[in-house]
C-alpha cells in the first residue's frame, strides 16, 4: 500500500525527491492516520461492491468506507448488511491473490449503532481481517453513546484475540456531527466529553472525522460549489473549536469535511484557480478541465483544510481522490524547512534553506514533526515540481 503506486518508476523519479513510503496495515498508527488521504465513501448497497473496491484501490485510493448509515435508506439496511458481509467474505477468501485486495488499502465500515457493529462482526467472523475498523456517526458521549460504541469495539477485538492472539486490532474513526456539539450552548461541554473518551481510549482511535453535512443541516444550510465550508461561518466556527480541543500537537489527526459536488453546473462566482501556475507548467488545458468540473472549489477547500490543521478529506467521487493526494505531497522547500527545524537544538532563529523566510526553531517544532510524517506518507516533490505537475500526472 503506497500513495501514487500507479505511477511508473521513471515518472516517480521525475516527480519526487523522496517517494512515499510503502505502508502496511501494521504500520505505525500515526503514519496510517496521516496517510488516509482522500477517504472515499461507497454506499453499502452497491451491487458490485468488491469490484468497486478493487477498482478504486488500483486507481490510487488508499482508504475507503462502506457506508451503512446516511447514504442508504432505512428500508435498505438488512439487504445492505448482507451485501457487506458477503463482500468482506469475498475479499478475505481472495486475500493477496487479487490486486486491489484488502492489503492494498485501509477499508472501514460505517455503522449506525453499537448493536449493528456487533452483529456485523459476528456474521463476518474471520473476514473482519480485511477491515481496518469502523466509522462511528454522530459521536458524542453526553448520553454515553460513544462509550457504547467503544465497548462494542472492545468486545469484537477481544473475541478476535481469543481466536488468534496475533490478530490485528480494529480501530474506529468517530465522526463529529452531533447537534450537541454543533450548537454553541452545548459545544464546549460536549467537545470536552468527546476528548475525555477519546483520550481514555487512544489506542482504539485512528483519526477523527468532521461531518460538515450534518453541521450545515442543523442550520438548514448547504454550501454551493462556488463556496468552501470556511465561508459558512457557523460551521467554520465549529471546525475551529474541534481543532482547538482535539487537534493540538499531542491530540488526534482530524480529517477535512466532505466535498459533496462532483459535476459541472452554472457558476456564480469567479474561478478560484490562478492561470499563471498552469501557464508556467504548460498545462492550461488541465486548468480548464478542473474549472469545467468545478473542482477549483475543492482545491481551495483542501488548501484551507491544511491551513487549519486538517489532514486528508472525506470524498464521495473517485475524481476527487487524485486532487487530495496531489495536494498532500510535501514541497521540497517545506521538507528542507522541516529538516532544518527538527535538526536544531537550543532554539533560536535562522534563514530558511531557500533563503526566503525565517525559521524559528522552538515555535515551529510541532509543524516540522507533522510535516515529516506527511512526507513519509505522501512523499516530497522534486525541487522543480509544483502541485500542477502532480495534478497532471495524477489525473491522466
Amino acid at each position: 500500500m503506497r500513495h501514487f503506486s500507479y505511477l511508473s518508476e521513471p515518472e516517480t523519479a521525475r516527480l519526487f525527491h523522496l517517494p512515499p513510503q510503502q505502508l502496511t496495515l501494521d504500520s505505525d498508527a500515526a503514519l496510517l492516520a496521516t496517510a488516509l488521504g482522500a477517504t472515499l465513501y461507497s454506499p453499502a448497497t452497491r451491487p458490485e461492491l468488491v469490484k468497486d473496491i478493487r477498482k478504486q484501490a488500483a486507481r490510487g485510493a488508499v482508504s475507503m468506507v462502506i457506508c451503512l448509515e446516511d447514504s442508504i435508506a432505512d428500508a435498505e439496511v438488512p439487504a445492505a448488511e448482507t451485501n457487506v458481509v458477503g463482500a468482506l467474505a469475498e475479499l478475505h477468501a481472495a486475500g493477496v491473490r487479487e490486486p486491489g485486495g484488502p492489503e492494498d488499502l485501509m477499508l472501514f465500515v460505517r455503522v449506525r449503532t453499537p448493536e449493528q457493529l456487533l452483529s456485523l462482526a459476528e456474521r463476518s467472523g474471520p473476514a473482519l481481517d480485511v477491515l481496518s475498523g469502523f466509522v462511528i456517526p454522530k459521536f458524542e458521549n453526553t448520553t454515553g453513546a460513544a462509550q457504547r460504541f467503544l465497548d462494542a469495539l472492545h468486545t469484537v477485538n477481544e473475541a478476535r484475540w481469543t481466536a488468534d492472539p496475533g490478530a490485528r486490532p480494529l480501530r474506529i474513526m468517530p465522526i463529529l456531527e452531533s447537534p450537541l456539539m454543533i450548537h454553541a450552548e452545548t459545544r464546549t461541554s460536549t467537545l470536552t466529553g468527546i476528548f475525555e473518551v477519546l483520550e481514555a481510549n487512544r489506542p482504539d482511535i485512528l483519526a477523527v472525522r468532521i461531518g460538515a453535512t450534518d453541521m450545515s443541516s442543523a442550520y438548514g444550510l448547504r454550501r454551493s460549489r462556488d463556496l468552501t465550508i470556511y465561508d459558512v461561518k457557523v460551521v467554520s466556527a465549529v471546525i475551529g473549536d474541534i481543532v482547538n480541543m482535539l487537534g493540538r500537537p499531542d491530540g488526534f489527526v482530524i480529517s477535512g469535511p466532505v466535498w459533496e459536488h462532483y459535476s459541472s453546473g452554472e457558476r456564480l462566482l469567479r474561478p478560484m484557480l490562478r492561470s499563471s501556475p498552469f501557464a508556467d507548467a504548460d498545462e492550461l488545458g488541465l486548468r480548464q478541465r478542473l474549472l469545467t468540473a468545478n473542482l477549483d472549489g475543492l482545491i481551495r477547500e483542501i488548501e484551507l483544510d491544511q491551513a487549519n490543521g486538517l489532514l486528508g478529506k472525506t470524498v464521495i467521487h473517485p475524481s476527487h481522490v487524485p486532487l487530495v493526494h496531489a495536494m498532500s505531497v510535501i514541497s521540497h522547500e517545506a521538507y528542507l524547512d522541516a529538516l532544518h527545524i527538527s535538526g536544531a537544538s537550543g532554539g533560536g532563529a535562522a534563514a530558511s534553506p531557500y533563503r526566503n523566510k525565517m525559521n524559528e526553531m522552538k515555535p515551529h517544532q510541532a509543524w516540522a514533526a507533522s510535516t515529516l510524517v506527511r512526507a513519509a506518507a505522501f512523499g516530497v516533490a522534486a525541487p522543480d515540481i509544483t502541485y500542477v505537475d502532480l495534478l497532471e500526472a495524477s489525473m491522466n
